[in-house]
This record gives structure tokens, sequence and C-alpha cells, in this order.
């Protein structure tokens, strides 16, 4: 799938995927994966159904899905630079990556947010109905280096 809208390109395309500004963005400017090694990144990449946002052949956004494309997805590593705010593109990259065709027919589709409730709630995404039904194993500080 490729898109284009007002210049910018909207893309499934790995090989389109500039994994060093991927990289650069969650490592230094994310607040869920600061520190985070490149070679964690290209993995992630390597095992996920990914989405990237381009203008001018420069990575200005990115997205992945965790996905078995049966049953479930989880939306990580989602991202828009700073300068390129306030276009839609958050709004555009979600409305295409949830009628991709690997997304389709699946019973539940989850992510984790801090700030961006409003964006994600537009597409369906509410608060976890049973939230005493789920658990999780958490590694605080997974990527920080150890003295």
């Amino acid at each position: 799938m490729e898109i284009e809208d007002n210049g910018f390109i909207f893309s499934d395309d790995k090989q389109k995927i500039d994994v060093s500004a991927v990289h650069q963005y969650l490592s230094t400017e994310s607040y869920w994966a600061k520190d985070i090694p490149l070679d964690i990144v290209q993995r992630s990449i390597e095992n996920s159904l990914c989405f990237g946002i381009y203008k001018d052949k420069q990575q200005v956004g990115f997205a992945r899905w965790i996905t078995d494309k049966a049953t479930f997805a989880y939306l990580a590593d989602v991202y828009v630079k700073s300068e390129y705010r306030g276009n839609g593109l958050s709004k555009k990259l979600m409305s295409l990556m949830l009628f991709h065709k690997n997304l389709q027919g699946l019973r539940r589709y989850m992510l984790g947010t801090l700030d961006a409730h409003g964006l994600y709630a537009q597409f369906g995404f509410k608060a976890i109905e049973h939230p005493d039904r789920l658990m999780a194993v958490v590694v605080p500080d997974p990527y920080k280096k150890k003295d």
C-alpha cells in the first residue's frame, strides 16, 4: 500500500523505512523507548507490520503493529516528528492502517498511550472494559545502561 496525500507518502513498504531515523526518534525523543538500542529497533521492524510517513523521501512519521494477522494487533511506536504535527498526518495514518488488509477481522486491537487518547478515541479505541483481566510483566528502564 502506498498513498500520496498533500506531498506526503504513506506506505507499508519496509524497504522505505529509514531505520536510523526511527531509532533516533525512539531513543531520544519518545517517552516509551528512551535509549532503545538500534539492533532492537531493527528487530522490532523486521517482526512487525510497519507504516511510514515520508516527505521528500525523509521519514517524518512511523507506526507498527505487533500482530498475528488473525486475531490480535497491538499498536506501538507511533510518532510524527514535531515539525509536521498539526497537519492531520496521525489521523490519516490511523485511517489507512485500520483498513489494511492484514488487520481485518481481528477480535482485538490494543495500544497504550500517555497523551493521545483523543486521537485514538476517534478510531474506536476506548479504556479497557475489564482492566482486572489484564496482566503484564513490566521491566522498568530496560534500555538504561547498567554501571
